[in-house]
């Protein structure tokens, strides 16, 4: 049975002073099983819905001012699920006979939050886009060995062209030798994707040029006026996607 996602994505520019604009972003998705409500600021997430653990959470960075979100923001999204259902429904029962379509996710890119510092804390980031459907699963080992304290998963960003992109996070400590791997699995894939990132061969981080790169795919999102939605379909994923790109308009 096909299953389908939903997607609204809401886009404003804030106007905070005479010489400075902002990109406001919302995302908003469901599926038969899952769901997504999420928040950002000029491509940098600022909170989304733990509907497992039932909360709001804000993975803000630490060098920004922290901004909280009012009381009841998590229970509107739970609402928004509701609704989000509904429509899911409507669309897949008159979108039934769209083709399926898949995309592989790019090669996973692996980089430290900051520059390394032996001994001294520190994350590692894994990136990987142009995937549909979603999810992806990331693996991360160190010494080849698996590793799964201290690792996180941020929600899905939608691309411009109706695909995604994510990022998974490793806490760790620095030790000359040491070697981390992150995996990136896919349903397209017959083998998980694997970047290997060693210690001793450490560059400075790169971290400010990948989030640029995320905010700058976030804000051309912004640029259609409207709310469009796309469907494509899978057989194999929990998440399946109706969302509005440029990959095609209802």
């Amino acid at each position: 049975m096909m299953k389908m996602m939903v997607v609204l994505v809401l886009s404003c520019v804030l106007c905070v002073s005479a010489d400075g604009l902002h990109e406001d972003f919302r995302i908003a998705g469901c599926s038969d099983s899952d769901g997504e409500e999420m928040y950002a600021l000029d491509g940098e997430e600022m909170w989304y819905a733990d509907f497992i653990n039932k909360k709001g959470v804000e993975p803000q960075p630490s060098f920004i001012d922290h901004i909280s979100y009012v009381e009841g923001t998590y229970e509107s999204a739970e609402a928004n699920q509701q609704t989000c259902r509904q429509n899911l429904k409507l669309s897949a029962k008159a979108m039934k006979d769209l083709p399926l379509e898949f995309d592989p996710p790019s090669s996973p890119i692996v980089y430290s939050r900051d520059d390394v510092e032996l001994g001294e804390n520190n994350i590692l980031i894994c990136h990987v886009t142009g995937f549909y459907p979603a999810p992806v699963t990331f693996y991360w080992t160190k010494n080849n060995k698996n590793v799964t304290e201290g690792t996180s998963v941020n929600v899905l960003f939608p691309n411009k062209d109706g695909s995604f992109n994510q990022f998974s996070r490793l806490e760790f400590v620095p030790q000359l030798g040491d070697i981390y791997s992150c995996s990136v699995g896919h349903q397209t894939l017959d083998q998980p994707l694997t970047r290997i990132w060693d210690v001793e061969k450490t560059q400075p981080s790169v971290g400010p040029a990948v989030f640029c790169g995320v905010g700058l795919t976030v804000g051309l999102l912004g640029v259609a006026a409207g709310t469009f939605f796309l469907i494509k379909g899978t057989s194999a994923a929990d998440w399946s996607g109706l969302m509005m790109s440029q990959r095609g308009f209802l």
